[in-house]
C-alpha cells in the first residue's frame, strides 16, 4: 500500500497531498478523451452514445475485412519501417560527426538538422511538394518514405547525440591501439553500448511516421493512403465506428512504443553507471 513519506510538518504533508492530487487531475485530464473513445469502438450499434446498447467486435472485423483499411495499414508499415530505416542511418551517422572534435560550427548544424522538428509541418509539407513534384515524387510511396525519413532524423540525432555524451571514449581508443579499425570499433565497441539510444531514435522516428499526416495530404494519392489519411478520408465522408477502433488500436501501438522507451531509458542509465566506474 502506497504511504506518503513522513514530513517534519503539517504543511509539508499538506503540500505533498495536494501535489498528488494535482498530479492525478491532470494526467486524469489528459487521458479522459482516450477513456472515452475506446469503448466506443466496442459498441454494437454504430452510434457514438453511452450507455452502450450491447458490446461487440463488429467494428474491429470491419477494419481488417476492409481492403481500404489493408491497403492503408500496409502503405503505413512499409512507409514507417522504410523511413525508419533511413532516418536511423542518417542519425547515427550525423550524431557522431557531431560528437567529433575536428567539426566547427556545430551548433549551426545541429540547428540545422534538427530544423524539421521546429518547423510547422505545413510549411514543410508545402516545401516538399514543391521540391519532390519536378522530380515525380509526389503520388508514391517513395517520395513520402523520403520526407517522413527527413522529419524522423532529428529524433535520432537528438537521442544518439545524447547517448553518445555519455559514452567513455577510452575504449574506443583501447580498440584503436589493438589494432582494430575505425569501423569495427564502431560495430563492436561503441554500437552496442548506444545501441539503446539508437532504437530510442527509431522508435520515435517510426512514431512520426505512423500518426503522420500533414505530409502524407501533399504527397499521396488515393493507392497510397495511410492509416492518418484514411482516417481523415473516413471522418469527411462517413464518420463510422470503424475509425475508433482504428484509435484504439493506434493507443495500443502508442502505449507499447513508450513502454520500450522506458525500457531502454533505464538501461542507457545502467550502461552510463558502468562506462563511468570503468
Amino acid at each position: 500500500m502506497f504511504q506518503f513519506p513522513a514530513y517534519a510538518t503539517v504543511w509539508g504533508r499538506v503540500g505533498r497531498v495536494s501535489y498528488v492530487v494535482l498530479s492525478l487531475s491532470v494526467l486524469l485530464f489528459l487521458v479522459s478523451p482516450i477513456l472515452v473513445v475506446m469503448p466506443l469502438s466496442f459498441n454494437s450499434q454504430p452510434y457514438f452514445t453511452y450507455p452502450l446498447p450491447g458490446v461487440s467486435l463488429r467494428w474491429y472485423h470491419e477494419f481488417f475485412d476492409s481492403p481500404d483499411w489493408m491497403l492503408a495499414l500496409k502503405n503505413t508499415l512499409i512507409t514507417g519501417v522504410s523511413a525508419t530505416a533511413i532516418a536511423t542511418v542518417l542519425g547515427v551517422t550525423a550524431s557522431l560527426g557531431l560528437t567529433s572534435s575536428r567539426i566547427r560550427g556545430k551548433a549551426i548544424i545541429t540547428g540545422i538538422l534538427i530544423s524539421p522538428m521546429i518547423v510547422p509541418l505545413i510549411i514543410t509539407a508545402v516545401g516538399v511538394y514543391f521540391a519532390f513534384s519536378p522530380l515525380g515524387l509526389t503520388s508514391s510511396l517513395l517520395g513520402l518514405i523520403l520526407a517522413h525519413a527527413a522529419l524522423g532524423a532529428p529524433f535520432v540525432v537528438v537521442t544518439v547525440t545524447a547517448t553518445l555524451a555519455g559514452f567513455n571514449e577510452t575504449l574506443s581508443r583501447a580498440g584503436r591501439s589493438l589494432g582494430a579499425s575505425p569501423l569495427r570499433v564502431f560495430l563492436q565497441i561503441k554500437l552496442p553500448i548506444i545501441a539503446p539510444g539508437v532504437v530510442s531514435g527509431a522508435l520515435f522516428a517510426f512514431a512520426t511516421s505512423f500518426d503522420e499526416i500533414v505530409v502524407a495530404l501533399f504527397l499521396t494519392g488515393p493507392d497510397q493512403r495511410t492509416i492518418p489519411r484514411q482516417m481523415w478520408a473516413g471522418i469527411r465522408e462517413q464518420l463510422s465506428p470503424t475509425i475508433l477502433a482504428v484509435a484504439s488500436l493506434l493507443v495500443v501501438i502508442s502505449t507499447l512504443l513508450l513502454l520500450t522507451l522506458e525500457l531502454l531509458r533505464r538501461r542507457t542509465e545502467r550502461l552510463r553507471g558502468i562506462n563511468h566506474a570503468a
